[in-house]
């Protein structure tokens, strides 16, 4: 049987599997899929809290609302980020995050 602490276990772990990936590769497609899993790890968290926590039903559908946010905010966060990473390959033909200096003086 479940019990909340799986779920917690399974979020860090993903969480950190997010971290090592923002911070280890270049690649700036790399990074953003490394960013949204870690918003799924605080999905799956969230899922976790709202199943096994001691919540009235209000409770419970807020953070299912929460969750539902986080999912369109992570959609929309991946298509801009996804445009901009199309931009920047077209201009400097590469998408490594090193060469990205467009904003420095």
């Amino acid at each position: 049987m479940l019990e909340l602490a799986h779920f917690q276990v399974i979020s860090a772990a993903l969480f950190a599997i997010g971290i090592y990936g923002v911070l280890a590769r270049r690649s700036a497609v790399l990074v953003l899929m490394s960013i949204e899993l870690m918003l799924n790890a605080v999905n799956i968290n969230l899922i976790g809290f709202a199943a096994y926590g001691d919540f009235t039903e209000g409770q419970r559908a807020l953070g299912q609302v929460l969750i539902i946010f986080i999912i369109t905010i992570a959609a929309a966060e991946l298509a801009l980020a996804i445009a901009i990473i199309l931009r920047l390959y077209r201009n400097r033909s590469s998408v490594n995050v090193d060469d990205m200096n467009l904003l420095k003086w």
